[in-house]
């Protein structure tokens, strides 16, 4: 340790030590012009200008902040003695952007060093000036982010693309580190960190410097992130832990975060790293949020920044506090005299770990279970991944990719050596494609090679922290530490394979001398940590014949217990699918093998393994006898233990485990038979049964409702406790209702003959768990999800009037007196559903009838949520409103509210639970808002290069192809309908829902190939593109044609209005769709298009025939899969404009998965989604469209019908993008209703969901 940093702990063991604030801020004060920044009419610069033949325009060089420390010396020595002499402690030089890469863009890359070692000087000259021995000042050389990202594509056509590489950063940071250090600097502060891999380069080049210079005492390390959004996370996408999992290695002084947010939003995350990190913490914020009418561009003043910082002291997350953008030397000495009698942040004990990261953070230690290594994305070990990187087949690549990630691997694999291939290229061009994709970028990558050029191309593409397999001393100790050294340098965890000089280690006595040996290299000589070093003690094959193989699994159990016992911390790997080689071909012996070999090898301290998932079974389902035999292998306990194992292998085959139907269920009695049928949703045997059951009951002097109170009802009793211990998922049960409604059906007319003489009989009438009206609100035509509440609730016994859709308050109020209903239900998907719920409970309070009687309403639907019904519903009503998220909380939410024991605990509960919530909804601290103003100031700055589409006007699509239309089927949309959780296609092999949602598929496909084929519905769209220009900063006027002399109408659009943050000095802008849209006074002739589509017409009859037949599930099923052809059309529709019909991306080229994950150019929002959130709009395209003409209409709020129906605009700039437009000003409602010419608080009605 450095003698500097022995004496900068000391102090922060004692103290809270100052950082100081803002550089930028404080220059703009003084208001230095273009010849102030190049050192006057005489400067060194006056004539600066960039080079002859680089194409440049005429060069500006204000702004350029590093320039200054050369030109105008005075100026940043100044301001560094304002801030120490408001009580820094450390000073940071004016070097944010001195590097090549960032000064490139002033054509000064030249003068990088220069600034270096200027800025240095002058930080130094000032803290010696301030310097006591009381209060020694110390100069923090900073490392900026550069304008360029490591992990980030610059191209959205080409995610694979990078602006800069790992090597250029490097080089670029290892200057810089020189010329600080010959300036003088006491510490490097790599800070303000949005990319993880661009800090990594720093770390990287810091640490080769100084090992290059062992004369030079090495500086302690300061590390910095910034934390963009409220979404926790840096700008490439790794989340606080992982960040601070993936820099740890380099055991930097402080480790904190700084810019883009206030302190009152980045607390969050200052509390969760100050728990995490085993070292100091440094934290300095920006002053709030940006305010453009502000003398600093922020919010704050040094009062408001000192009060909070002083929270986080007292709450002990800060070592070092400072400030970032928009903080003075005033907001430095308040927080400095705020914090002078506070007590430092102790630095926490963190228990030994090894601590991985993806996106997110991943630990193991002592209590993890095995963990699955992914070994599906290796060229050596799949043909199938072989054959698509060799085809150059990334998009499938990326899919197996995904696939594992889904299924469960905690780590992927990722292995390149093919002979035909370029192994390097490739594993940095699928490293870099991984980094685009945040569901499989989220776990840890294992760089796997026996070429160490490939393993190091793809270190310096990942930004987490990767495991390196492997290295091992069979080049000799040399080249081990030489590999060890360099993998520590880039902050990865190793695998050492047990290989030496010798060869391979094939013995126990081998396995543990060679694991021994390098651990001891490697801690005491490399200083590897030793939770950060895995073994792989080699898994051979076993029952091959070869007698000194038989031991082979057994050598590696016992080594790995003794790596456990003897090596502490240290991991244990290694490649599973080896052990059963032998096998190859017979899947189920090799799963048998798989299963028994890791039970051994967990129980002996195995920590991971790359393992197919797929090969992996159960120890305790294997066949006692097949179980028996291949544990003889394993551990070797017989000789004729191969023999024995090939023989009973011959018997096995691939289908063993699959489930084989059998009638031996028709052989019970018949309520045994009307249960099964229930619980398994057979419908074949059900009338025949029910007559049965209703001729003995008849016989037995029983009546036919007997049968519906007894064996259905106990069948179906069933299936409500399965479902409830999620045994049985939604399918199943509306299958089960529908098998119910069948043998009810059979039942009605006998028990109507019946009715009368048995209740002059008995005196009794049957009487159900409670009725419930529900229905879908006015102006809402959804209801898929209200039919499936129905169909819960009826196998329930509950008895449901379901009054459909698009149905008035006064209806539904009426037929709840008339049916004398005991609660009522409401449903919408879209967001003016939300009011009319509203409205009904306002007219249920208005009721003396609801009123007094505290009839409850339930809410539901996709737009719904517990907060809004506690905050904008509840308070209508004096009766129980209650939210129900979705069909599996029906049933237990009726029977509380009818059970007298539990109803009105359950309705006081309740209510305390929305008094709770809109209290913490009225103390909510607002979000920002900016004035309309600013954030017009604010927005997207584009230029325009219009494609004009191939005609002008409109086009019909009539009666497309459906069979064409199901190839862009997203079928993720479509599981969840049934309440099924998980994405396409991994949902079909899940462990929970998988045999559910894999039935519910290959129903949904069967009856989707009969509507193709029948042609039971019909598709329709309509496409219109027209001319258009951006008017008023948020709107677009929409032309007829292309004299632009008429406007067909104008879309009026909303603007973010939400504070954004600062990301390396740059606000984020405020958006609106306008922006996409060049500016009628430009002159440019830009364009944009509209459609609708529908797969909806013709469907009326077969709901009708399959509600007359009581089949609920395939009348579900059918909306449904109208829903998503009607999305399908939406999607194929817009490929074909992209590449033909407005052909602005002719050469595009895309999968339906690219398409599902919009890797599309331009975009097609639809109103009432976020970045389009007002409906209204819609009255106007279906206007242009004549959309009736192809059979499409709305509502009175708005509603497409058919309810398969998709319509919304197209956007072609190659910069447009969905966004959410968010929270808005009442100054932009006022604006807008100016505008438009409608009454303000008509306008507010439409926007409710938007209003701050």
């Amino acid at each position: 340790m450095s003698t500097t940093e022995t004496r900068l702990r000391d102090i922060l063991s004692r103290r809270i030590m100052i950082l100081d604030g803002a550089m930028g801020t404080i220059i703009q004060q003084y208001k230095l012009d273009e010849a102030a920044y190049r050192g006057g009419p005489d400067g060194r610069f006056a004539d600066f200008a960039a080079p002859a033949g680089s194409g440049a325009r005429e060069l500006f060089v204000k702004g350029n902040n590093e320039l200054l420390t050369l030109t105008q010396p005075q100026v940043i020595q100044e301001i560094h003695e304002r801030y120490l002499a408001a009580g820094a402690d450390l000073i940071e030089t004016n070097t944010f952007g001195a590097t090549t890469i960032a000064q490139d863009d002033y054509h000064m890359g030249h003068l990088a060093y220069e600034m270096n070692v200027a800025a240095a000087r002058l930080a130094r000259a000032a803290c010696d000036k301030y310097s006591t021995p009381d209060k020694p000042r110390f100069v923090a050389g900073a490392l900026g982010p550069t304008p360029k990202t490591a992990s980030i594509s610059p191209d959205v056509n080409d995610p694979a693309a990078r602006n800069v590489t790992f090597d250029q950063l490097v080089a670029a940071y290892h200057q810089q580190v020189g010329g600080l250090v010959e300036g003088g600097s006491d510490v490097l502060l790599v800070e303000t960190i949005f990319d993880t891999l661009n800090c990594k380069a720093a770390l990287f080049a810091i640490d080769r410097y100084f090992d290059e210079h062992p004369a030079i005492e090495r500086l302690p390390i300061m590390i910095s992130g910034t934390v963009t959004d409220a979404s926790g996370r840096i700008l490439s996408g790794q989340t606080v832990p992982a960040f601070w999992n993936s820099v740890r290695h380099a055991k930097p002084l402080t480790i904190g975060l700084n810019c883009a947010l206030g302190a009152a939003l980045m607390r969050p995350y200052a509390e969760e790293l100050s728990q995490i990190a085993d070292t100091f913490v440094c934290i300095y914020p920006n002053a709030g949020l940006p305010n453009p009418m502000s003398d600093t561009g922020f919010d704050e003043l040094p009062a408001d920044t000192s009060s909070l910082l002083r929270e986080f002291a007292d709450s002990g997350f800060i070592n070092i506090a400072g400030g970032c953008c928009g903080t003075t030397p005033d907001h430095i000495k308040a927080i400095a005299d705020m914090l002078a009698a506070t007590t430092p942040r102790e630095v926490p004990v963190i228990p030994v770990a090894q601590r991985l990261s993806g996106l997110e953070p991943f630990t193991i230690d002592q209590q993890s279970l095995f963990v699955n290594v992914g070994e599906r994305t290796n060229v050596t070990g799949s043909k199938a991944f072989a054959r698509m990187i060799l085809n150059e087949q990334y998009d499938e690549a990326l899919s197996v990719a995904r696939q594992q990630v889904e299924n469960g691997a905690q780590v992927i694999d990722i292995n390149m050596d093919e002979a035909m291939l370029d192994s390097k290229a490739a594993m940095e061009r699928f490293l870099n494609l991984i980094a685009s994709e945040p569901d499989i970028s989220r776990v840890p990558i294992m760089i796997d090679s026996s070429k160490w050029s490939v393993i190091e191309a793809g270190l310096k593409c990942v930004q987490g922290k990767a495991i390196v397999n492997s290295i091992s001393m069979k080049e000799g100790e040399e080249e081990f530490i030489r590999q060890a050294h360099l993998c520590r340098r880039y902050g990865a965890a190793v695998i050492v394979m047990a290989f030496d000089e010798q060869g391979q280690a094939d013995t126990f006595a081998r396995k543990t001398e060679i694991c021994a040996r390098a651990y001891k290299v490697l801690t005491e000589q490399v200083g590897f940590p030793p939770e950060d070093i895995i073994f792989d003690p080699n898994i051979f094959a076993i029952a091959t014949g070869i007698e000194e193989h038989n031991n082979y699994a057994v050598d590696f159990i016992d080594a790995t217990r003794w790596i456990k016992e003897n090596l502490p911390h240290a991991k244990i790997s290694g490649g599973v699918s080896n052990v059963s080689f032998s096998f190859r071909g017979n899947d189920p012996a090799r799963e048998a093998i798989h299963t028994v070999f890791l039970y051994h090898a967990i129980k002996a301290g195995m920590t991971m393994g790359i393992v197919n998932a797929g090969m992996m079974g159960v120890y305790d389902d294997i066949a006692p006898e097949l179980r028996e035999r291949v544990e003889d292998v394993v551990l070797n306990r017989r000789e004729d233990a191969t023999e024995r194992m090939i023989e009973i292998a011959g018997t096995l085959k691939a289908g063993d485990k699959q489930d084989v139907q059998t009638l031996a269920w028709r052989e019970g009695t018949v309520q045994q038979r009307l249960s099964h049928a229930l619980v398994h949703g057979i419908t074949q045997w059900i009338v025949e049964d029910t007559e049965e059951a209703r001729q003995e009951l008849l016989h037995n002097g029983g009546r036919p409702i007997h049968v519906i109170e007894g064996p259905l009802m106990d069948g179906m009793n069933v299936v409500g406790d399965l479902f409830g211990q999620g045994k049985m998922f939604l399918p199943q049960v509306v299958k089960s209702a529908r098998v119910m409604k069948q043998a009810v059906a059979h039942l009605i007319p006998f028990i109507e003959e019946e009715k009368l003489l048995e209740e002059k009989r008995t005196g009794i009438v049957a009487k159900p768990k409670g009725k419930i009206v529900i229905a879908t609100v006015k102006g809402d035509v959804h209801d898929i999800g209200k039919n499936i509440v129905s169909v819960v609730l009826q196998c329930n016994n509950f008895e449901v009037v379901n009054m459909g859709v698009m149905v008035p308050c006064s209806e539904i109020l009426a037929r709840a007196k008339v049916e004398n209903a005991d609660m009522i239900g409401l449903s919408g998907l879209i967001t003016p559903s939300l009011e009319e719920m509203a409205h009904v409970a306002k007219e249920m309070q208005r009721d003396p009838h609801f009123r007094m009687l505290k009839i409850p309403l339930l809410i539901g639907g996709a737009t719904t949520s517990r907060a809004h019904t506690a905050v904008k519903i509840a308070h209508n009503y004096d009766g129980p409103v209650v939210y129900v998220p979705d069909a599996s909380r029906s049933v237990s939410v009726a029977q509380s509210l009818l059970t007298p024991e539990s109803r009105d605990q359950y309705i006081d509960d309740i209510a305390q639970d929305y008094v709770r919530i809109r209290e913490q909804h009225a103390n909510k601290k607002a979000l920002p808002i900016l004035p309309l103003a600013a954030a017009r100031a604010n927005k997207m700055a584009l230029a325009f290069d219009p494609v004009r589409p191939k005609f002008i006007g409109r086009r019909e699509f009539r009666n497309v192809d459906l069979g064409t239309l199901a190839r862009y089927i997203d079928w993720g949309p479509f599981f969840q309908t049934w309440d099924l959780a998980g994405p396409f296609p991994a949902i079909l092999t899940d462990e929970v829902v998988g045999e559910a949602a894999s039935k519910v598929f290959e129903e949904g496909q069967a009856l989707l190939r009969k509507i193709i084929e029948g042609r039971w519905l019909s598709a329709n769209g309509v496409v219109s593109l027209l001319p258009a220009n951006s008017v008023n900063d948020d709107d677009i006027e929409v032309y007829t044609d292309d004299t632009r002399s008429s406007v067909a109408f104008t879309y009026y659009g909303l603007r973010q209005q939400g504070v954004k943050p600062l990301v390396d000095g740059v606000q984020r802008p405020n958006q609106c769709l306008a922006d996409f849209i060049a500016p009628k006074a430009s002159g440019i002739k830009d364009y944009i298009g509209m459609f609708a589509v529908t797969s909806g017409l013709g469907i009326e009859k077969h709901e009708k025939r399959f509600e007359d037949a009581h089949d609920d599930y395939s009348s579900i099923m059918l909306k449904s899969l109208a829903d998503r052809l009607a999305e399908a059309f939406a999607e194929y529709l817009h490929e074909r404009v992209r590449t033909d019909l407005w052909g602005y991306a002719a050469g595009e080229q895309l999968s339906n998965e690219d398409m599902i994950a919009e890797r599309y150019a331009g975009i097609r929002p639809a109103p009432g989604y976020p970045a389009c959130p007002e409906h209204t709009v819609k009255a106007d395209m279906f206007r242009v469209l004549q959309a009736q003409e192809i059979g499409m209409e709305l509502t009175e709020s708005f509603a497409m019908f058919p309810g398969a129906a998709v319509s919304g605009f197209y956007f072609a700039h190659p910069e447009s993008k969905y966004f959410v437009v968010g929270k808005i000003g009442d100054d932009q409602v006022g604006d807008m209703a100016a505008r438009r010419g409608v009454p303000k608080d008509e306008l507010e009605r439409w926007l409710a969901p938007n209003l701050s």
